[in-house]
């Protein structure tokens, strides 16, 4: 089977990405292959990870662009370049415009720190924590044009514990996005979900 090419879009230290580039070395990904990652933001970590593991590395900085819709048209021209089959948000801190999505319906996942459709945006830990809910957990979801509001593909829970801090909590629940985010991308390079309206299926 031709493997499934893989563009990963980050923004900061790339754990995730570490996660992916790790289970494509060591086969976990299946058929599917990291060929490029495209970080919004110059100098992160995440750009390290890429060259280290040989993959191709490139910043598109968000702030030389006027406005969303400039950044996204430029950023799918670069994923296209790539020959992505499939784009993965790995901490990539940006709300992709329906003009990037155009095109690649099904084909563009994240990883989110809560249990959706609780505690979507930004600091989902700390959202955790102050409705004192007993359980959290990480997600994989199709994007769409809203923020996190995608279908859910996949989830894993971690408790929360008596005493957590949002960097405790955060910490657990990292654990298990970098279990759980290449298991997706196997899964769905394998054919393992498919998706009929905001409900994902497990293919036999």
């Amino acid at each position: 089977m031709p493997a499934m090419r893989v563009v990963v879009l980050v923004s900061g230290g790339g754990t995730n990405l570490q996660s992916l580039l790790d289970a494509g070395r060591s086969g976990a990904l299946g058929p599917a292959a990291i060929v490029g990652v495209i970080s919004s933001r110059p100098g992160v970590r995440a750009l390290d990870r890429a060259v280290a593991a040989g993959v191709s590395a490139r910043v598109l900085d968000h702030r030389a662009f006027a406005d969303r819709a400039a950044f996204d048209a430029a950023l799918k021209s670069e994923v296209q370049s790539l020959g992505a089959d499939l784009v993965v948000l790995a901490g990539f801190m940006r709300v992709l415009t329906e003009g990037f999505l155009f095109g690649f319906e099904d084909r563009v996942i994240n990883i989110h720190p809560s249990l959706l459709p609780a505690f979507p945006g930004v600091r989902a830990p700390a959202q955790a924590l102050q409705h004192g809910v007993k359980i959290s957990g990480c997600t994989v979801h199709f994007v769409d044009a809203g923020v996190d509001t995608g279908a859910i593909i996949a989830q894993a829970a971690v408790p929360v514990l008596d005493g957590d801090t949002e960097e405790t909590l955060q910490a657990r629940i990292l654990v298990e996005e970098h279990r759980l985010l290449p298991a997706v991308v196997a899964s769905l390079a394998a054919g393992g979900f498919r998706r009929e309206g905001r409900r994902v299926h497990r293919v036999p």
